[in-house]
């Protein structure tokens, strides 16, 4: 049988449950100890492409990403992506994060990126073009925020530009691709099946 590609465009509830938030608390504290694996592991990375190529390091930046698009993939409702990427950025922040209270300033950044896209689409559509366009938004937020805070402003045109580029292709693909796998993935254990998320993907056939 064919799965069925077309969302539904239903009039979503946006009215928050108490699943809702311990999900995103949930989500937030797994993010948050992801973060801090890759933390060291993306930090490396990142300073390795850098060294190949200044600005390449952002290549690495879609895992940080992830609270975020999750958090508006699973729970549906306006202000989880803000929400689950901060809680993470908080928790990596306090268990450690090598940037501090630096780590929380991205955190507001890119969840704020990421609901922004949610929000275009009005909470209705959750395909995997608005997860993809979801986490290039994160992106984009932590690119703006860089300009000040990582001092990238007084960087030239070059580095700008193949930076952006890098932090906009990991986005789309580390931190909504991969999250919108993650979401079908957990949608077919069963997982998420108090979440439309979960019950769309039993109902597809």
């Amino acid at each position: 049988m064919a799965a069925s590609t077309t969302p539904p465009t239903t009039r979503p509830s946006l009215n928050w449950r108490v699943v809702d938030m311990v999900t995103a608390a949930v989500l937030g504290v797994a993010c948050g100890l992801i973060f801090l694996i890759w933390n060291q592991i993306g930090g490396i990375g990142y300073s390795v492409l850098d060294a190949t190529t200044p600005g390449l390091g952002g290549l690495a930046l879609g895992i940080w990403l992830l609270g975020g698009t999750l958090g508006g993939l699973i729970i549906r409702k306006p202000g989880a992506a803000i929400l689950v990427e901060v809680i993470a950025a908080s928790v990596s922040a306090a268990l450690g994060s090598q940037w501090g209270i630096g780590a929380l300033y991205s955190g507001i950044a890119q969840g704020l990126g990421a609901e922004l896209v949610f929000a275009l689409v009005m909470y209705r559509r959750y395909t995997a073009t608005v997860a993809a366009l979801a986490g290039l938004g994160a992106g984009a937020a932590a690119w703006i925020l860089e300009l000040f805070t990582a001092g990238n402003l007084a960087m030239g045109p070059a580095f700008l530009t193949i930076y952006l580029a890098c932090c906009l292709v990991s986005g789309a693909v580390l931190g909504g691709l991969v999250a919108w796998f993650l979401v079908k993935a957990l949608a077919r254990t069963g997982a998420l099946d108090r979440f439309s998320a979960g019950r769309q993907a039993r109902t597809r056939v």
